[in-house]
């Protein structure tokens, strides 16, 4: 847990716990005041080159209906990282859906799950 006598939010996600470290980012869902709402979104980090934000890319499957078969598809999405939680290419994140925070940055990385470079 974060130090005492520095005031951790509670986001309201089951399962979701503080990063230990502390940050002063206004744009902090945990030490901050960013409030997080709607979808959760889980991905593989593919960039970390932009200030304070991640790309992160969601594969998922998508009905074709004329063969009735599935197909792989993905996407990459923009997510605000705040300063207490270390993130590199490869992890696997979960990221909360919250304001516009930019033109393509509308979500902001609350966990690391695992780490994929460990499997290899």
């Amino acid at each position: 847990m974060a130090r005492t006598g520095q005031k951790v939010r509670n986001i309201g996600i089951p399962n979701i716990e503080p990063p230990e470290r502390v940050c002063d980012d206004p744009l902090c869902p945990f030490h901050g005041s960013l409030p997080v709402r709607g979808r959760i979104m889980e991905g593989v980090v593919t960039s970390t080159k932009m200030h304070r934000t991640v790309t992160f890319q969601t594969d998922y499957l998508s009905l074709v209906r004329k063969y009735a078969r599935y197909e792989r598809r993905r996407s990459k999405k923009h997510a605000h990282l705040p300063p207490c939680i270390d993130v590199e290419v490869g992890d696997t994140v979960k990221a909360a859906e919250c304001r516009p925070l930019s033109k393509t940055v509308s979500c902001v990385v609350i966990a690391v799950t695992k780490k994929r470079r460990e499997e290899e």
